[in-house]
């Protein structure tokens, strides 16, 4: 059974979440907002836009359960889009009069892309969650970025979990995915939570540039005998890409996606604390 990679001192961030519900669906709110909690306390919840129009009437219904508080903005002229604006001012007024520790901004927008680089030069730690479709700048802005397709699935789809690869049932799916640099998990209270919900099926396929990219860091992050800490390995890959994530590739966690890449070795190191095992990789020689 895989285990987390090692136990974290218990920290519960601030965290601003912040929703555009012109580009966002209320129906990824439960798997939405399950996922930011595993990065911090979400003290301040703002959901943005123009609430006498008949399309935010499914985001009416879910408002009181997660305690969003929704901000009404007009639209004043055609073909302009003031509820980015109002977000953009509360997020810098957020910035300056309120103490947290990072940004959820939730869309799939690009014009968030400025937003997300200020908030970084600010010291805030800046996640962003939007659909597939949501453009690059914005996603190279943030320090990570999660694809809403891989959280909002159905468990009782009768197909699901046959297009997942790479989980085993013996398999306890806990996240050991490396968190960005300040925002780190509880890894014993959060993995009793993640143990419950398995990888999401595949929205990517892990091509050769992902797998080149592994291969590169293992080696230049290898001690003298070759082996790399797997969890090293995953904070380079967050810093290179913001939105890789295992459960892209249809994998629980980063330990299960290495197995499956070719010329990687994958060494389970036991711990004092029996539970926890420090999981080290190398490339395997060229024949």
């Amino acid at each position: 059974m895989d285990t987390p990679r090692e136990i974290y001192e218990v920290k519960d961030h601030k965290l601003a979440v912040l929703i555009d519900a012109d580009n966002i669906s209320y129906q990824y709110v439960k798997p939405m907002m399950d996922e930011i909690a595993r990065y911090g306390v979400p003290t301040i919840k703002r959901i943005y836009g123009d609430w006498t129009k008949q399309n935010m009437n499914g985001w009416k219904t879910v408002l009181l359960d997660y305690a969003i508080q929704p901000i009404q903005q007009f639209g004043y002229t055609y073909g302009k889009n003031s509820t980015d604006t109002a977000l953009i001012i509360d997020a810098m007024d957020i910035l300056y009069t309120y103490s947290v520790d990072g940004f959820c901004l939730v869309s799939s927008d690009s014009d968030f892309t400025r937003l997300a680089m200020r908030l970084r030069e600010a010291g805030k730690q800046v996640i962003g969650i939007g659909e597939q479709k949501t453009p690059n700048a914005f996603i190279a802005a943030c320090n990570r970025f999660l694809f809403l397709e891989i959280l909002n699935y159905d468990e009782d789809d009768p197909a699901y979990g046959t297009a997942v690869r790479g989980i085993r049932s013996s398999d306890t799916p806990a996240i050991d995915t490396p968190p960005t640099e300040n925002l780190v998990l509880n890894a014993i209270a959060r993995q009793q939570k993640a143990a419950s919900r398995p990888a999401a099926p595949a929205i990517r396929h892990l091509d050769d540039d992902i797998v080149k990219l592994i291969h590169s860091f293992t080696s230049t992050l290898a001690d003298d005998s070759g082996w790399a800490f797997l969890g090293d390995l995953g904070n380079m890959l967050l810093k290179t890409a913001p939105s890789f994530d295992p459960r892209n590739y249809g994998y629980s966690k980063l330990s299960n996606l290495i197995r499956d890449v070719k010329g990687i070795e994958v060494d389970e190191r036991p711990t004092a604390n029996q539970n926890v095992k420090h999981i080290y990789i190398r490339l395997l020689p060229q024949r």
